[in-house]
């Protein structure tokens, strides 16, 4: 009648994690799992994985992970890496 008990949806509701949309520094789209040799960190050829705190680059050499808020470019909004074909 008035809908003054509505139903709710929990906090462990069906949300799928929202990740920004992820660029190279040619304007390439990266995806989860590609791999691209990065310009910071000296992480050199890494991949790009999900964890908790979201996305990150993580090292195929030494496993040393770095979030993707670290790897933005300043001036272009790009991430400081390259993907790898």
């Amino acid at each position: 009648m008035f809908q003054i008990f509505k139903k709710r949806k929990g906090k462990g509701s069906n949300k799928k994690k929202k990740f920004p949309i992820l660029t190279d520094l040619d304007g390439n789209q990266l995806h989860v799992g590609d791999k691209v040799i990065s310009m910071r960190y000296d992480l050199e050829e890494c991949i790009i994985v999900e964890s908790d705190n979201g996305l990150v680059y993580e090292s195929v050499g030494s496993r040393e992970k770095v979030s993707w808020v670290k790897m933005i470019d300043a001036s272009t909004d790009c991430q400081k890496v390259k993907k790898i074909p």
